[in-house]
């Protein structure tokens, strides 16, 4: 694993004999890169530990959104009711897309501030335990009438100022206290890392995930976009 090397040059302070004998020294014979740190992802046993541990609907529906759809969290906290479209037709509302989706528009007048990091409009394919969660949610939300005034999806219901949009530093901490609680790392963009692992390995094309999590859409999603959103398995 090494070799023999004359130093032409030596370092301050080094004794290379009284004739320069020592001037030759043992290299190394190979060297490696330091590979740089990977993402930090969750396991699907960690994402279903997070929702079963989640103490409200809210926060049960935003951890299962992020790991379902690959969201950014300042994308999740900026969206508004009617960029969920959840039936298994939204023609109704004048959307062509079908099949349960999310709109990810990128809006700059948010009262909480969140803002899409892409300027691309998107959309994104969700599963049907995403939908029964944000079912859920709507149920806990519809008993604050302050809260149901709201066009946001995630607003505050158990702090001051109540109904007001959810903030990030608001969400930040539900994710702190959930991670002292469940004993890991849960940060949100853990689970956008998380969703685009699961559909790598699911075998879903690159250049469907990179749609997924950040380009326009302007068709229809494939079938392999589609099963790209499934996975959380049981709630």
């Amino acid at each position: 694993m090494s070799q023999p090397k004359l130093l032409r040059f030596t370092p301050p302070g080094f004794d290379s004999g009284e004739s320069g004998q020592q001037h030759q020294v043992e290299a190394a014979a190979f060297r490696f890169e330091i590979t740089e740190p990977g993402y930090e992802d969750l396991s699907g046993e960690q994402i279903r530990g997070m929702i079963a541990t989640a103490p409200s609907a809210r926060d049960r529906f935003l951890i299962a959104l992020l790991a379902c759809t690959g969201l950014r969290i300042g994308e999740a906290l900026g969206l508004h009711r009617g960029d969920m479209h959840l039936l298994a037709s939204s023609r109704a509302v004048g959307c062509g897309v079908e099949g349960p989706h999310v709109h990810v528009p990128r809006r700059v007048d948010n009262p909480n501030r969140a803002l899409a990091k892409s300027r691309h409009h998107r959309f994104v394919p969700v599963t049907a335990d995403l939908v029964a969660l944000y079912t859920d949610y709507q149920y806990e939300r519809d008993r604050g009438a302050v809260a149901g005034e709201s066009e946001m999806v995630f607003v505050n219901l158990f702090r001051s100022p109540l109904g007001r949009p959810m903030s990030y530093p608001n969400a930040k901490e539900t994710f702190d206290r959930l991670a002292r609680t469940v004993g890991h790392a849960c940060r949100p963009h853990m689970l956008r890392h998380s969703a685009a692992t699961r559909w790598l390995r699911d075998g879903v094309d690159r250049d469907v995930v990179q749609r997924l999590s950040t380009t326009p859409r302007r068709t229809p999603p494939d079938p392999s976009a589609r099963s790209a959103a499934g996975g959380l398995g049981n709630r």
